[in-house]
């Protein structure tokens, strides 16, 4: 196999929220837009709080998700350069529709003393954008990113009141990324994976039994591969495989959560999320070969911004079931000066519902979906290797989760 960090994607082919990220990673997650950090009794907590798995009932609490997520067209029209000086104006050409299944597991033990321990396994972000037209082949003719994240956690009262957590990321990072400028006349065809490590930590408050607060943070995980591609360009000659390497920030975020629950057991949750995407300042592959290092290893700006994201759940408790809802505004971390084909994104406003039946003591089954509405979004870059200029638009998101819960 042909192997290359393609970690451009990390930064590049994400549609789901801000950059690359899929915060809703369960049941709950989806149902409430992720607005579910300081009130959690389920087993997810494990990956949104695990400080939260402190106050849980004592029993082993495990979850099994399977989410669909699908991804509209993203039309453009406008004019477009390639890296080889063509220029085509008039365009309006839509990228390749996706859709994919994503499994997740999140696990909760029972008391060891007072001491929990946590486990979910996840797909934290990825994803995949495709284009079969020109100009677009020319810069991503594929981007695809799977990325799979092992958390282990540990979570520690402190008094009856506060608990903190601590856990270790283990990301896995693996994908394609494809660019044809010109058919058998230049172009780059790579794949490659990865093992990064990374860490995060938790704080869990329950000053009454109405009101609880929560901070979360996961930490930046710096992605660094070596392997190889396969390039061709015409002048210098370029034909084969080369050896490079790049280096990607997978940036960290925290939260900061507060939630309130009514006499009516309808319980009001708001997050405020902080990403630090400022970290991916450039693409930068370098090669061991010099022709390939001068054609294909100039460093590419990119410059992404920190950006806030704000939730907003609403929990209903029935007798036998649980209903919710959510609302989630995402700000994108691209500047108008780097946004190209790779990652055509924009801000975006998300709806969700969903509900959990319980069967019995044991046994919970539930179903939730979450649509995002992406804005339409103009670009004007002009430089001599990229240049795009029009309109970017449509790109909405379907997500569709059901899941089941066993305590024991």
């Amino acid at each position: 196999m042909k192997r290359v960090v393609l970690l451009s994607l990390i930064a590049s082919s994400m549609l789901m929220a801000g950059g690359y990220k899929i915060p809703e990673t369960s049941l709950n997650g989806v149902a409430l837009g992720a607005a579910n950090i300081a009130h959690n009794k389920s087993a997810d907590a494990a990956y949104y709080n695990p400080a939260n798995m402190v106050f849980m009932e004592d029993k082993n609490h495990m979850e099994l998700d399977l989410t669909y997520i699908g991804l509209e067209q993203i039309n453009f029209k406008g004019s477009s350069t390639t890296s080889l000086g063509t220029t085509t104006n008039n365009v309006d050409i839509n990228s390749k529709s996706e859709s994919f299944l994503v499994p997740t597991v999140h696990y909760v033990s029972g008391k060891a003393g007072e001491t929990r321990i946590g486990l979910s396994i996840t797909s934290p972000g990825g994803l995949s954008k495709r284009w079969d037209e020109q100009p677009a082949m020319g810069k991503a003719e594929e981007f695809t990113l799977k990325i799979i994240e092992i958390n282990p956690t540990v979570a520690i009262p402190i008094n009856d009141k506060v608990a903190v957590a601590f856990g270790f990321r283990i990301v896995h990072s693996e994908g394609v990324v494809k660019a044809t400028p010109a058919l058998n006349v230049a172009y780059q065809d790579m794949t490659g994976d990865s093992i990064d490590y990374g860490y995060n930590l938790a704080l869990a408050y329950k000053p009454t039994s109405e009101l609880e607060m929560a901070f979360t943070y996961r930490s930046q995980v710096n992605l660094t591969e070596d392997g190889t591609a396969d390039l061709k360009y015409p002048s210098p000659s370029i034909n084969g495989s080369y050896d490079t390497s790049v280096n990607i920030p997978l940036p960290a975020f925290a939260s900061l959560a507060l939630a309130y629950t009514l006499p009516s057991k309808t319980t009001i949750e708001f997050v405020y999320e902080r990403n630090m995407w400022s970290a991916y300042k450039e693409l930068n592959f370098e090669y061991t070969d010099a022709t390939a290092e001068a054609v294909f290893g100039t460093a590419k700006p990119k410059n992404w911004k920190d950006t806030n994201t704000f939730r907003l759940g609403i929990t209903q408790e029935l007798d036998s079931m649980t209903l919710m809802a959510g609302m989630v505004y995402d700000e994108t971390p691209v500047p108008d000066e780097t946004i190209s084909y790779e990652l055509p994104d924009s801000n975006s406003f998300s709806v969700s519902l969903g509900g959990r039946y319980q069967v019995n003591d044991k046994v919970e089954v539930g179903l939730a979906a979450l649509y995002s509405m992406r804005q339409s979004r103009s670009v004007n870059n002009e430089n001599a290797n990229d240049t795009v200029t029009g309109e970017f638009s449509n790109g909405n998101v379907l997500m569709i989760s059901t899941g089941i819960t066993y305590k024991f």
